[in-house]
């Protein structure tokens, strides 16, 4: 379906796009931004570009999905997003409702399990028990998980891992010495997905090239995509594209390239 992809460019002109299936990427996570400015743009009210947003997302999903990626890291709603005006907190709130009331029976489907990450509790009941019955019926997929980062802060995430690994050398189980990367690691919401915990590639849509508090410890090595599209307009031959640009990308790991053997150090 995506082996050879043709994709407009700024001079009008056509490339073809072939994607090497052995450096796919395991783990993309995208901050899906533009969704009110698509909106604006068309003299709608911004919850329109939400919902044209929720849209998008099964349509990324499942190219994601036929692509062979194994984690799918979507940030929803963070917690600063409570700061944004009532009725679109509540409109954002009824979402994960709707979509999953939609989605599940294709996520059955094409064998995607749903995660989810973040301060659920803090959310409104109906859109927990949404989140929970969709979690709870696509459990036994095998396929690629579609997480979700759902009342999500990166710093909050680090300071709720690093007091649980205080309470652990609290309680004695746990020596100061033993402290890692791995041990931080374990401790965040990342472990949900593990062996995958940490994206290879990071998206970013409507052309913001700022992180916005999402996945700080796990992004460390990713590699980062700025596109201009708005969310509400992104599509799988969009997500192709990025993907390619990650595949033409040297990733060392802080390391140098050997020249003669052409590995990293």
């Amino acid at each position: 379906m995506f082996k050879n992809l043709f994709k407009n460019t700024t001079a009008g002109e056509t490339e073809e796009v072939n994607l090497d299936p052995a450096k796919m990427p395991q783990h993309i996570a995208i901050i899906m931004d533009g969704n009110g400015r698509w909106a604006q743009r068309r003299g709608l009210p911004r919850v329109a570009g939400h919902k044209r947003g929720m849209e998008v997302v099964k349509d990324i999903t499942k190219a994601a999905s036929d692509l062979g990626v194994k984690v799918l890291t979507l940030y929803a709603f963070s917690t600063e997003n409570w700061k944004r005006p009532e009725s679109e907190v509540s409109f954002l709130m009824d979402l994960p409702v709707k979509f999953f009331d939609t989605f599940v029976p294709e996520l059955i489907e094409n064998n995607v399990r749903v995660n989810v990450m973040g301060y659920t509790e803090y959310l409104p009941k109906k859109t927990q028990k949404a989140v929970n019955d969709a979690i709870e019926q696509t459990k036994n997929n095998t396929g690629m998980v579609l997480n979700f980062a759902l009342n999500y802060g990166s710093r909050a995430e680090i300071i709720t891992g690093v007091k649980k690994i205080a309470t652990e050398v609290q309680n004695g189980d746990l020596a100061v010495d033993e402290i890692n990367e791995e041990v931080l690691s374990k401790s965040l919401m990342t472990e949900e997905v593990a062996p995958y915990n940490d994206p290879d590639l990071l998206i970013r849509t409507s052309g913001e090239e700022r992180i916005s508090n999402f996945l700080l410890w796990q992004i460390a090595y990713s590699e980062l995509v700025f596109t201009d599209k708005l969310w509400p307009e992104y599509q799988p031959d969009d997500l192709v594209h990025d993907i390619y640009e990650f595949q033409q990308r040297d990733r060392r790991f802080g390391g140098v390239k050997d020249t003669k053997g052409g590995k990293s150090k």
